[in-house]
Order: C-alpha cells, then sequence, then structure tokens
C-alpha cells in the first residue's frame, strides 16, 4: 500500500503544512485503523488496499461536470477550481475562510479526534493540499442552492476538504457530489456547523466508474434550535465507505436523515452513522436503505448515543435493507446506547427480498418481469431520492438506477 509506506517514512508529501504534519504524526502511531474494532471489523481488507494503492494526484487536469446546469440559479463549485468565489463573495453573504482561519478550525476539531472512529480524516487531512481545501461561511437565508463537486482523476487517489459555517438564522439547500473516475480513490471529508435558528438540507450522491474508490466523510455540529436534513446516495465503486458523525451540541435540535447504497457485482459499500445527543429535547429521525446484488456487500451501522443530560429525546433509526441475489449479503446493526431515562427511542432492522405476489400479480396484467422488477425498485429507491435536494429535469437520479447495469 503505497499511502502507508510513505506514512511510516514520513515521506508523504512534499513540503507538508502545520496542520498536515500534526495529522501525519498521529497516523504514524496508527498507519492502518484497528481492524478488529466494530468500527473496522467488516471492511475488506483487500479493497482497502486498492484504496491505498493510488500515488497522491497534487496536480489534476481540469475537470468537467458531467450534466449541464439547468436555468435554476445556482451556485455551483469544483473543490481545487475556485475561480467563481470572488464573483459569489460580491453577489451573496457568502465569504472564503483564509487559511489562518481553516488551520484555526482544524486544530480544534483535530483536538477531539479519535485515532480510530477518525482515522478517515486524519489520513484526508495529511493528503489534502491547500488548494484542494475549500472553506465558506454562509450569513444570510436568500443564497440559492449550492452544489460543490469532489473528483478523482484516473490512476490516481485525489484528497478534498469541505468545510461549512452556517452563521445564526440561515437556511441553506446544498447538493454535494462525489464522483470517481476508473482506477482512482477520492477521500473527502466534510465539516459543517451549523449555528443557531439555522437550517441547512443537504444532499451526498456518490458515484464512479469501474473499480473506483471512495473514503467519505461527515462531520455535522448542530447548535441550538438548528435543523440538519440530510439525503445520500451511494453507489457504483468497488470500494466505499461514508462515515457520519452528528452532535447536537446542547439538545433542542431536529436531525432527520435518509440514506442508502446500492451494491451490485462484487462491490463493498458501507454507511457508518454516530449521533450524539449532547443536551435536552433533541429530535432524530433516521432510515437507511441497502440494496445488495450479484456478489456484493453492504453494511449499514448505526449509534444512537443518549447520556444522562440528553432528557426527551425523540429518536428513531431504522434500517431496511433489499438482497436481490442468494450470493449477495448485507450486514446491518442499528443500536441505542441510552443512560438518559426520560426518552422515546427505537430502532429496527429488515432485510426482505422483492415481493413475489406483487411480481406475479403485475406480470399476469402483462408487464414483463424486468419491467416489474423496475417498479418495485423506482418505489424503494423514491423514499431516499425524494430527499436529495437536486433538480430532477437536469439529472434523474431514479432513471439513471433503474437503467444501470
Amino acid at each position: 500500500m503505497k499511502i502507508i509506506e510513505k506514512i511510516k517514512t514520513n515521506k508523504l508529501i512534499d513540503n507538508p503544512t502545520e496542520i498536515q504534519k500534526f495529522c501525519l504524526h498521529k497516523l504514524q502511531s496508527r498507519p492502518l485503523p484497528n481492524f478488529k474494532s466494530e468500527l473496522w471489523r467488516l471492511s475488506n481488507k483487500s479493497k482497502f488496499s486498492e484504496f491505498l494503492d493510488y500515488s497522491v494526484n497534487e496536480k489534476e487536469p481540469k475537470f468537467d461536470i458531467p450534466f449541464s446546469k439547468n436555468s435554476q440559479n445556482t451556485i455551483r463549485l469544483i473543490i481545487g477550481e475556485n475561480r467563481q468565489i470572488n464573483l459569489i463573495e460580491e453577489n451573496y453573504s457568502i465569504e472564503q475562510l483564509s487559511e489562518d482561519k481553516l488551520d484555526e478550525y482544524f486544530k480544534e476539531q483535530i483536538s477531539y479526534f479519535d485515532q480510530n472512529q477518525n482515522w478517515s480524516d486524519l489520513l484526508n487531512l495529511s493528503l489534502s493540499c491547500t488548494k484542494n481545501i475549500l472553506g465558506l461561511k454562509i450569513n444570510g437565508s436568500k443564497i440559492p442552492p449550492i452544489e460543490i463537486f469532489s473528483h478523482a482523476s484516473n490512476n490516481s487517489l485525489s484528497a478534498k476538504t469541505l468545510v461549512i459555517i452556517l452563521e445564526k438564522n440561515c437556511d441553506i439547500e446544498l447538493l454535494q457530489v462525489n464522483l470517481g473516475k476508473e482506477n482512482s480513490s477520492l477521500s473527502q471529508s466534510t465539516f459543517f456547523c451549523i449555528e443557531e435558528n439555522s437550517s441547512l438540507n443537504h444532499g451526498v450522491v456518490s458515484y464512479g466508474e469501474k473499480r473506483s474508490n471512495l473514503l467519505n466523510s461527515l462531520n455535522v455540529i448542530q447548535h441550538k434550535n438548528s435543523e440538519y436534513n440530510l439525503g445520500t446516495l451511494h453507489f457504483k465503486f468497488n470500494y466505499a465507505r461514508f462515515e457520519i458523525c452528528i452532535k447536537q451540541s446542547v439538545g433542542e435540535a431536529k436531525t432527520n436523515i435518509k440514506s442508502m447504497q446500492i451494491t451490485k457485482k462484487d462491490e463493498q459499500i458501507s454507511t457508518y452513522t454516530r449521533i450524539d445527543f449532547n443536551g435536552p429535547d433533541g429530535f432524530l429521525d433516521q432510515i437507511n436503505k441497502s440494496l445488495a446484488d450479484d456478489k456484493s456487500h453492504a453494511i449499514f451501522e448505526g449509534s444512537i448515543i443518549v447520556p444522562k443530560i440528553a432528557q426527551k429525546t425523540d429518536a428513531s433509526q431504522l434500517s431496511r435493507n433489499l438482497l436481490l441475489s442468494n450470493f449477495a449479503q448485507i450486514d446491518t446493526k442499528p443500536q441505542l446506547e441510552i443512560i438518559a431515562d426520560d426518552v422515546k427511542c427505537k430502532h429496527g432492522a429488515t432485510i426482505s427480498q422483492l415481493n413475489e405476489e406483487e411480481l406475479f400479480y403485475m406480470r399476469t396484467r402483462g408487464i414483463t418481469l424486468p419491467e416489474a422488477s423496475k417498479l418495485q425498485l423506482s418505489s424503494y429507491f423514491q423514499e431516499i431520492i425524494s430527499f436529495i435536494p437536486v433538480s430532477k429535469d437536469r439529472w434523474n437520479l431514479l432513471d439513471k438506477l433503474l437503467n444501470e447495469n
């Protein structure tokens, strides 16, 4: 694994920044995550090695967005190509964070990092050069929808980092798109700070090409009376791992999550979530869906942490899974850790197949088996897709999923 050998020899990158040195120093004591831990025990070591077996690409070619911009007024950014930032700052209440402010922010975040739980972020910050870090502070409620793209080039590993601070009384809609080219690895870390009385509707869509890999982490801090809505979709990666960590800092916040991973062939895609309630009157409604076909492997593990201070927490976590092949595998583990005694918390998991009776009924009406299967899958996908802030006239996600080979 090229990256790990360079970590051990302290030759990962030339002229590292202070943050890169700090993260690299932490990684040197544990160059690899602990595969005996709950967070990593199901990860396919061979595929994980493939993720790390590319060299870091610091001179990426110009990236062309794969679908055109529609007539809607949308702010569109590509991490690593910040040519539009000045124009945006002139027209909207958006400020690009300076390198000094970003360093200060990362130092504070890193001080709380656990080397195993935050291994992905440590690796990402070790690899992310300054030009591939985008930091924004947003102040205002009349901001157009924002789209932010991250990508990996062929035969290389690309590391991208996004930091967004929503100041008080903001209402933002933001879509992140992570794209992997053939034979590539993308490391993406995202950090959100959502201040009081602010709302963020956030979508994450990640898809790759043949033998592409993804390590994607999301860290969210919610303050009082904030609302965070997250819709995610990951598919077409040889290996992908999505880590979600959300902290309601003082309680009295609302979180809604609807996510899905789709695996085919011999792919492995996993989602790990941790929701911490650090105060009373917190709310969570979470559903994760997995669909596994052929010889693939889909994973979901979710934790809800409710300490004694988090009285009157209302939290729900549901894992619904669809197994389309006798050779595919789905692992699911929703869990609650509750110390508070005045709460309303529930969790559950199901694994099923396409409904045979419904398929038979549709076939008796002249619908072919492939068409009947697509109708069932359409219903299964739609709940998640409808929660992702994306313009359907520009990119029809449902059609893309139903027609994937």
